[in-house]
């Protein structure tokens, strides 16, 4: 009986030890004393109606993200009014529902990226066909030419292609995502060998859409030009865009991922 009792108390202490030893130490919490970071989020009224829907939902959805100041928030609807001097204070600017238009705008965003900018670009901030003129633009998104898309808006089911990246790493490894046009592009960002894909519309989607179907093809929706502290994301049509918590965890996982890649520092880790 003694042994039994002594052999019992050696296997508390020992599962003691073994608990202690894997608890973290210090806090776990990392309370912000002040702003950590400055964003800038970019959107247009004069955007497609569909388009500027998604904007008008998706800064209440920042604004949300912001709850307590965690950050510096401005928003803004004239790109005009931000040289590469304002710019470069910011450790994201956020487009919505466009994109830089004139050549001073250009300039800037060129100047404020080619310098480690950050910028996370939603669904039509990345249009560009034969008559934006921005070869820069292209070779920033990949390479890519608008091709084609499906209609009307629809869900889809996609496929994570990069399970250990940061903005994947907590999703599912398919899900369906809320209704929305997509994009396809060719050539497909896919072949650059400076491009990661993080996410694709499977191919069982196939064929897509109701008027105008999409049969074939490589479909990748979400992805970052290495080359740069940038992610796509082909999300932004509609008022239904913010429905799903999974969407919405990639959506913040991919905002905190270019934040956190600020060649001044993490913020978070402050």
């Amino acid at each position: 009986m003694r042994i039994i009792k002594f052999s019992l108390v050696l296997l508390l202490a020992a599962c003691a030890l073994l608990v202690h030893a894997q608890a973290p130490e210090g806090y776990p919490a990392n309370y912000a004393k002040a702003p950590r970071f400055k964003a800038l989020v970019y959107y247009t009224q004069h955007a497609e109606e569909a388009h500027y829907q998604f904007s008008l939902q998706a800064v209440e959805f920042f604004k949300k993200l912001n709850y307590g100041d965690g950050f510096i928030l401005d928003f803004t609807m004239d790109l005009s009014q931000y040289p590469y001097e304002k710019l470069k204070d910011y450790s994201v600017i956020v487009m919505l529902d466009g994109y830089p238009n004139t050549k001073a705008e250009r300039d800037a965003f060129e100047k404020y990226m080619e310098n480690g900018g950050g910028w996370v670009g939603f669904h039509v901030a990345a249009y560009n066909d034969k008559n934006t003129n921005w070869p820069w633009f292209v070779d920033f998104l990949g390479g890519g030419v608008f091709y084609c898309n499906n209609w009307p808006p629809q869900p889809v089911l996609v496929e994570v292609d990069n399970g250990n990246h940061p903005v994947t790493g907590n999703l599912p490894d398919t899900f369906v995502v809320p209704a929305s046009e997509w994009y396809q592009w060719n050539p497909s960002p896919r072949q650059n060998k400076d491009v990661e894909v993080l996410l694709s519309i499977s191919p069982k989607n196939y064929p897509l859409g109701i008027k105008d179907v999409v049969n074939f093809g490589d479909f990748p929706i979400v992805w970052t030009n290495t080359r740069y502290r940038m992610i796509y994301l082909n999300m932004g049509h509609g008022d239904e865009e913010f429905i799903d918590a999974t969407q919405n965890l990639l959506f913040i996982n991919a905002f905190r991922w270019v934040v956190s890649t600020d060649k001044k520092g993490n913020p978070f880790l402050k």
